[in-house]
């Protein structure tokens, strides 16, 4: 008999599921879901650095992407045997005692510090920092050694702390915090009880600096010096920590009725997109898996042996079973990736988007059809243009940092610097000096864990820049000087949930299993031009001058700056 699983991912703008085929990986349904509100920019303010989202958008998305995959299979829905769920994170979201999200109760309805606060919400730089100055000096074990051994504003304490300090009534009215993925999991079981609910493993100890030698949790003294709030909190968060090939429960009778399921249904523990990712590209030892899409997550697996307690300075942490139970993960990643050549492309789209709409030439259909194309073709012919640049001509260079840095050594307060204008820069020569960046990027988090002792052997690319943008995945090959294979899969995410999914519902027994017979195969692979590499190494030493010039903590070799 068939069976069948479901993973659900989570991402910035939209939520998709897959319906996979457990006996050979074949994708019989998917659907995406938008997120309505978020579109709208509600809860949001950029210039700030203030991104939150309305847990309504999360539910709608996945009653709508469910029940759409299941009408579309037309699959028994009794054959439905798992569901597991990945999000982006750090992602926390306030609660009542009951673990209903504050924003869904009365009174918080618009308030945003009742939403959800997304990743790339960075509105807690103050907050980091004093958890990084107190975790060296406050006299006990330093509790960020397994984070990379720097705290970053985008992970849970930090703006647990800000909302607390920010704003009274949420603080007052909010019983615990649960990361996005632990909370969509929590809402389809049955059981609704906080404290024996099975948090993901994944989410605590890369965000919230969950580990053993600790015994679980930051000390509530630790906590205590940040906020009195924080360490009464501590006693309602959870002291266990699970990996997402167990069952958190079962699917309840009200999401069962309402997604056409059944009670028989199980629900695996939450986890983090780039994690599951990394599971449904079918990550081995020594293989980095890079989820390239707004930002990026650098995921690793090693063995006990090779890590073992060993620190890994400057990543986003290093979790037993985060990834694959039975080794340790790593993971590293940086805050904009296409997110970078989307604000470029903001840019460039202004005075279209703003110039033709006092236009008295056109009509109001005319201005709309130009919008759109314009929209649609100027990356494409951007790429075009910055492909026929030569490496060798002398080109601009550009930081990465646009949204701050997460990896190597997590900085949010730094700024993206474009240096080497002329009058001879175009367009194009600024887009291709973005790719540049992005991909020098790429290549200090790979030197860092080299120059760690954590060897890479292979690289696999993933997510929506992996797949549609050969130039960038060209370019990346080039300055990494290794070859990349891309994941076949568009939902790899998703199809990661999936493998949870079928292990947590006894279809198979392990990940690794579970992940070679259904994970994506491979539908490309870029090596480095060798002829390149060295141009590209050039270009790198001045991004490397533009770094330090930028970031004065940055140790590097004494060059003249030719800014």
């Amino acid at each position: 008999m068939k069976n069948y699983v479901i993973g659900l991912d989570y991402g910035t703008d939209s939520v998709r599921a897959v319906l996979i085929d457990t006996e050979n990986g074949q994708e019989l349904a998917s659907n995406v879901s938008h997120y309505k509100r978020w579109k709208n920019k509600q809860y949001c303010d950029a210039s700030i650095n203030q991104f939150r989202q309305h847990p309504l958008d999360h539910i709608e998305g996945l009653e709508i992407t469910i029940q759409t995959v299941i009408k579309e299979s037309k699959v028994d829905p009794s054959l439905v045997k798992g569901i597991c769920i990945d999000t982006t994170g750090s992602s926390p979201v306030p609660v009542t005692k009951e673990g209903i999200p504050l924003a869904l109760t009365k009174g918080f309805e618009e308030n945003p510090n009742a939403m959800m606060v997304l990743w790339k919400d960075h509105t807690s730089i103050n907050e980091a920092n004093e958890i990084n100055e107190l975790a060296v000096s406050w006299g006990g074990e330093n509790v960020t050694k397994y984070v990379g051994g720097i705290y970053s504003s985008e992970w849970f304490w930090a703006k647990i702390l800000h909302i607390a300090r920010e704003d009274e009534a949420v603080r007052n009215a909010a019983h615990t915090w649960m990361e996005h993925c632990d909370l969509m999991t929590y809402l389809l079981i049955e059981n609704k009880d906080l404290k024996t609910f099975k948090r993901s493993r994944c989410a605590a100890g890369h965000k919230a600096m969950w580990h053993a030698d600790w015994n679980g949790l930051p000390p509530v003294e630790f906590l205590e010096k940040l906020h009195p709030y924080l360490a009464q909190l501590r006693g309602n968060l959870y002291d266990e920590t699970y990996t997402s090939d167990l069952s958190a429960g079962n699917l309840s009778k009200e999401w069962a009725d309402r997604l056409g399921l059944s009670t028989e249904t199980v629900v695996a523990v939450g986890t983090f997109d780039a994690h599951s990712g990394a599971v449904g590209a079918k990550i081995g030892e020594n293989t980095l898996v890079r989820v390239m899409g707004t930002s990026t997550c650098d995921i690793l697996v090693g063995s006990y042996d090779e890590v073992g307690t060993k620190t890994v300075r400057g990543i986003c942490g290093q979790v037993d079973g985060s990834v694959i139970p039975g080794f340790i993960g790593l993971e590293a990643g940086q805050s904009a990736f296409g997110d970078l050549l989307a604000w470029y492309k903001e840019l460039l789209m202004w005075p279209t988007e703003h110039l033709l709409g006092s236009s008295s030439i056109l009509n109001e259909a005319q201005k709309e059809q130009l919008r759109e194309e314009f929209s649609d073709k100027l990356i494409v012919e951007l790429t075009k243009e910055a492909a026929k640049i030569p490496v060798s001509e002398s080109l601009p260079i550009a930081l990465d940092w646009i949204n701050g840095r997460r990896t190597p050594d997590a900085n949010q307060e730094l700024k993206s610097a474009i240096s080497n204008l002329s009058l001879g820069t175009k367009a194009p020569h600024i887009f291709k000096a973005l790719v540049n960046a992005i991909c020098f990027g790429a290549k200090k988090i790979v030197d860092r864990f080299e120059e760690e002792g954590v060897k890479i052997d292979s690289v696999i690319g993933i997510g929506g820049v992996a797949r549609k943008s050969p130039f960038i995945m060209q370019t990346l090959a080039n300055v990494l000087n290794k070859p990349i294979k891309i994941a076949a899969s568009d939902q790899t995410p998703a199809l990661g949930a999936a493998i949870y999914a079928a292990v947590a519902a006894g279809i198979y027994p392990n990940v690794i299993e579970a992940s070679q017979k259904i994970g994506s195969d491979f539908d490309g692979e870029y090596f480095p031009q060798l002829d390149k590499v060295a141009a590209y190494n050039k270009l790198l030493v001045a991004y490397d001058q533009l770094s330090a010039y930028e970031d004065p903590n940055i140790k590097t070799a004494q060059h003249e700056l030719s800014l």
